[in-house]
């Protein structure tokens, strides 16, 4: 398959050859020069604290089972976890058993955290609203896992992708496109609303898309007409170019369903939605699709630094030297220490790896209950 998609190979991230040039190189050159320090290696995006940009820790659990079988210790944070400065994980043993993984490390923790951020972005901007990820067309078919579980991480209450689905255990959200309704063709959306609610399980939610060939309005009293107790919501995804006052629109959507007694419909919105949109819509809708705001996330860009050789604090420049560890006070505060001090708060590098095997479970729900606690303490 290799030669039909550009991906890499679950046996190439084993193996580590999915990696930098220049590790491998460095493999040759402190073999070849017998040194093979033991050391330990901090990840980490920024090195003091600054109270005011949190971001959200995810992809631990592929981070785990990279580095399991190495004969390393592994302490990182929980994933859905908070972090502002200092480091999220720490690597303990020799150099050479684990230089290799460092490209994939970062990567798995990097893309995930970015995504997870901002979706929880999202998640803080409408609390009581059912928010789900949309994005997954935005990014390589290959990581569409990667995107959802960051989500669900964060709080999000479901997502689209099928694939996705099955290898997170969970089930897919969605009803129709707009090329449903187009294939039945204008004036004739009634008939694939009522094709749809024939055609699916009674398991699928009824959710008409409702702005495909005339005004919103029309469209939903519509199809609240020919579905009638069977609908369960609307979606509104108006191009941005034709939306208007979005708001403006969904409250008169609101009025009238409720006006014409369909009180129980409810609203849902999409397309190009971000934290900010959703503050603003979130006491007019009752749910919303988040696409590219959550996919399109930037990573955090994090790095992994050898912190001390042989029990010697050593670093770069521009970098902190000795192992550290990283607390959590009652009032939200995020401290680091180096870790022979104690501290005050909850220390939050814990176990991961011990000698090479996993000492810890990932539960998604756990995450997202500890994301939300998290975002509470500290004020996200």
């Amino acid at each position: 398959m290799s030669d039909r998609f550009d991906v890499v190979s679950e046996e190439a991230i084993r193996d580590g050859t999915a990696t930098d040039a220049y590790f491998l190189r460095t493999e040759t050159t402190l073999e070849s020069a017998g040194k093979n320090p033991h050391v330990v290696a901090e990840v980490t995006a920024d090195q003091f604290p600054t109270g005011e940009e949190f971001e959200l820790l995810s992809g631990v659990k592929d981070a785990a089972h990279l580095l399991e079988g190495l004969p390393i210790d592994v302490d990182a944070m929980e994933e859905g976890r908070l972090f502002d400065g200092g480091p999220v994980a720490t690597i303990e043993g020799r150099y050479l058993d684990f230089a290799r993984y460092e490209t994939s490390l970062l990567g798995f923790l990097s893309h995930a955290s970015g995504i997870a951020t901002n979706a929880l972005e999202t998640r803080v901007a409408a609390p009581d609203a059912t928010v789900l990820s949309f994005g997954a067309r935005h990014v390589h078919p290959s990581i569409a896992p990667v995107v959802e579980r960051s989500a669900l991480v964060a709080g999000l209450d479901g997502f689209s992708h099928v694939a996705a689905g099955e290898i997170l255990g969970k089930e897919p959200g969605g009803t129709m496109p707009h090329a449903l309704l187009i294939c039945f063709g204008s004036g004739k959306q009634e008939d694939a609303w009522h094709a749809f609610d024939e055609a699916v399980g009674d398991d699928v939610p009824r959710v008409a898309l409702c702005d495909t060939f005339s005004d919103e309005k029309d469209e939903v009293l519509r199809a609240a007409n020919t579905l009638g107790d069977s609908l369960d919501s609307v979606r509104i995804d108006t191009t941005g170019s034709r939306r208007g006052n979005f708001r403006h629109i969904l409250r008169e959507l609101r009025w009238e369903l409720d006006s014409h007694g369909f009180e129980d419909v409810t609203i849902f919105a999409s397309g190009g939605l971000g934290p900010q949109e959703l503050r603003e819509l979130r006491d007019v809708a009752d749910g919303f699709g988040v696409g590219s705001y959550i996919s399109n996330a930037e990573p955090v860009d994090f790095a992994l630094d050898i912190v001390e050789i042989d029990g010697e604090p050593v670093a770069k420049r521009g970098k902190l030297s000795g192992k550290k560890q990283v607390y959590r006070t009652d009032d939200g505060g995020h401290h680091v220490s180096l870790a022979r001090h104690d501290a005050d708060g909850e220390p939050l590098l814990q176990p991961l790896i011990r000698d090479g095997k996993i000492v810890r479970e990932f539960d998604m729900d756990t995450a997202a209950r500890r994301a939300r606690d998290d975002s509470a303490i500290v004020g996200f």
